[in-house]
């Protein structure tokens, strides 16, 4: 597997907090930031799904009524 790098610009009081946190639950700040943007990366997927979801439901919706109106059509 190959190890990139991301980097960022972190203001004095976030970057102070960060390496705060990572001490405080045993981490090394690169570990703590690499599972912050994964749990991040993860609810944005989740709720990029339910939206994607969301959108498919109400297309199919419509062309189950579409469809089911036009099955009249021409019966009478």
């Amino acid at each position: 597997m190959q190890i990139n790098t991301l980097s960022f610009r972190a203001d004095e009081q976030l970057f102070e907090q960060t390496r705060a946190l990572a001490n405080a639950t045993g981490l090394k700040s690169s570990d703590y930031m690499r599972d912050a943007v994964r749990e991040k990366n993860e609810r944005v997927t989740a709720q990029r799904i339910a939206m994607l979801s969301k959108e498919l439901a109400t297309d199919h919706l419509n062309f189950n009524e579409a469809i089911e109106s036009s099955l009249a059509d021409g019966l009478e």
